[in-house]
Formats: C-alpha cells, structure tokens, sequence
C-alpha cells in the first residue's frame, strides 16, 4: 500500500512526541539528497573540524547513492525508517534547497537554508510566469511561501541577495549575510597542487586551457547543446578543452561522441567549486555560477542565444542583465569563438571590480564559521 504524503506528516508528527531531540545531531542534503557539495558541505567539514563532539547525517536520495561512495560520512536513505528518525532526532537540519513540504518540522528543530546561489532570475513570489509540470503558478508560489515559513535561518552571500530573498521568500526569521560557505573552497585552496590533482582526478589535459560550460535551468529536464562543436573544435580544439556541466535537475544530456578530444560532461562530479577552480574561463548564459567565479576574477562570457524568449517569457531578470553583465553576451558559436580567441589579447581586459564589490565583496574565505557560530552557539 502506497504512503500518502498526508499520513507521513501525521506519521512524523505523532512520533515526534516520543523521540527526543539531540542537542548536538545535524541531518544534511545538497539538492534534494543527490549530492555532496555546495554550502551544504562546507557547513559539515567546518562543524567537523571544529566542533567534533557534534553528530552528523546525510540525507541521500537513493537513486544518486553511487556518488557518495568512497567519502567519509554517514549517510541515510531518504524516506527510510531511519531517515524519519534522524529527522526527527535531529536538532538541526541544513539544506541548500526546499524539502519536500509535507515534512512535519518539530518546534525544537533549527531549520538552516543555506539556498544555492545569488539570484539574476526571479525567484520564487517575483516569479511572472511558472511552467512547471504538475502545479499553477498559485500553488507554487503558496508552497515556496509555505516552506519558507519553515526556516529559521537564511544565508546570504551579499546585500543584493538579501533584499530579494526577504521579499521572494517572504521571510522574517533570521537573516546570516555572510558571504557563501562554499566559495570559502575558492580562496583558501586556490593552489597550483590542488589544481593539478583535479585535474588528474577528472582526467582532464594538462597542457590546454579549460573552458567550464554551465548553462542554467530552463525549467525542463532536457538539454540540447547549443554549440556547434565541429567549428569549435576546429577552432579552438588545438589550445582549449571544454568541461559541460549542466544543472543538476538535468537528467537527459546531449551526446558528445565524436568529440572527446575537446569536451567533456562532468554534470555528474559532485562540487562544481572544483570545476571553478580548474577552468581558466567560464562560459555560462543566465546561471548563478558568474557570480561565484567572480571571485576567481576570471574571464567570463555569456552565450545567450535565446536572450530575448529568456529574459520576456520564462524567467525575468532582477538587473539590467544585457548592460551589467561581468563579461561579453554573445547569439551564436562564432561569436563565442571569437571573444574568447579575443580575450587573449591582453590589452583587452574586462574589468571586474564594480562586478566584485557588489556581489562578492563579502566573500573573504570565513563565511562558513560565520554561520555556524551563529546558528550552534546561539
């Protein structure tokens, strides 16, 4: 017989009087349980250092549990016996993004949502039109408003994202403006050893220059490559090598084969702040990534071939995207291949500091103690 969402809350709710909460227990998950990666693990590897008496779960969707082989954690099945327990047990939960709403919360339980990125989208209320399958734009905007409701405490890399999360979210709990944990990973390993080990790692070249291709949710589960790599590899393949990833909702992926020598999908590699590190330019559309490889202070370009349906029909943007954008915005694959042939010209330089200042300004490789002294010690 098939559990409705309806009995797991009253299932949760009654069993909630009967299992004590642990002061020092914290239950984890990074995108809906499919990943270890972004403020998520930062959170857990600061607490584990420094705070070791604490007791530490991961929440993991079983059908992603491959990726978590071979690390260091304890893990639990999502929606398991187990899992219930540990949600319950736990005094403390830390996601990057919504949990599922019917997840009953106790009134002792400390909800941290650390979310995952600085907004160029509308997010959330501000959202204009919503086509996802399965719910109205109505009901979506009542449910994130009601998860929302949930959280106790919300992270925000820099003074732009706060104002737009207190509005979208509609949220009036406490606020930690602290610069993202995870780019911490950007400035305090930022080495040519940890460099080269990620490299060897991802089997990736040595001696080419690595572009990172990362390309936003477009509110579908497909993607269809919108570069034409038989005149890319032509003319770039001899100095450049193109790492894709795409967002991690993504489950049908573009087919690369014939292609190996100049790209690579590395959708599946659990922390893009590695693929930051390891990619001496970045060529992205309307995702949040700019705004953490801003830090790096990196050649950015934006390959927006559907600008126009993006920034009127889908989404919406919160500024002035077209003249405000970190880098050049580009239609087509030629285009692309000549800004990125162009930047190497040296006396062609974009500068990055109005960018820096208002979006990563906060960012000085502390954020993840920031928050936890925060969210443990009070």
């Amino acid at each position: 017989m098939k559990i409705t969402n309806q009995q797991r809350t009253k299932f949760m709710r009654l069993f909630s009087k009967f299992i004590p909460h642990n002061k020092k227990m914290i239950v984890f998950e990074s995108f809906l349980g499919r990943q270890y990666s972004d403020n998520p693990k930062a959170l857990y590897e600061y607490i584990k250092e420094h705070y070791p008496d604490y007791i530490c779960y991961w929440s993991i969707d079983p059908k992603y549990k491959d990726k978590f082989n071979g690390l260091d954690i304890q893990t639990v099945p999502r929606l398991s016996f187990k899992w219930y327990w540990v949600m319950l047990r736990s005094k403390y939960w830390i996601s990057n993004s919504r949990l599922p709403l019917w997840i009953f919360k106790p009134k002792k339980t400390v909800y941290t949502q650390t979310w995952h990125g600085t907004p160029l989208k509308k997010l959330a209320l501000d959202m204009e039109n919503i086509k996802i399958a399965g719910t109205s734009p109505a009901v979506y905007k009542e449910n994130f408003v009601k998860d929302a409701r949930k959280w106790d405490y919300l992270i925000s890399p820099n003074a732009y994202s706060t104002e737009i999360f207190k509005r979208c979210f509609t949220f009036e709990n406490t606020l930690i403006e602290s610069g993202y944990p995870r780019n911490d990973y950007l400035i305090n390993e930022n080495t040519s050893e940890n460099i080269e080990n990620i490299k060897k790692r991802l089997n990736i070249p040595k001696d080419k220059k690595i572009i990172l291709y990362a390309p936003t949710w477009r509110d579908k589960f497909s993607f269809d490559l919108p570069l034409s790599l038989t005149n890319m590899s032509k003319d770039l393949g001899d100095d450049y090598f193109i790492i894709v990833r795409l967002h991690y909702l993504v489950t049908q992926r573009p087919n690369l084969v014939g292609y190996e020598d100049f790209i690579k999908d590395v959708t599946d590699y659990n922390d893009i702040s590695d693929l930051y590190l390891i990619s001496d330019l970045l060529v992205t559309d309307y995702s949040s990534v700019f705004f953490d490889y801003a830090i790096l202070k990196r050649p950015m370009f934006f390959h927006c071939y559907d600008l126009d349906l993006y920034k009127n029909e889908l989404r919406g943007f919160y500024f002035d995207f077209e003249n405000e954008a970190p880098g050049p915005i580009v239609r087509t694959s030629e285009e692309l291949t000549q800004a990125i042939r162009a930047s190497e010209d040296e006396s062609v330089q974009v500068q990055y500091h109005d960018f820096y200042e208002q979006f990563a300004n906060l960012e000085k490789g502390i954020s993840a103690k920031l928050v936890v002294e925060e969210i443990l010690t009070k």
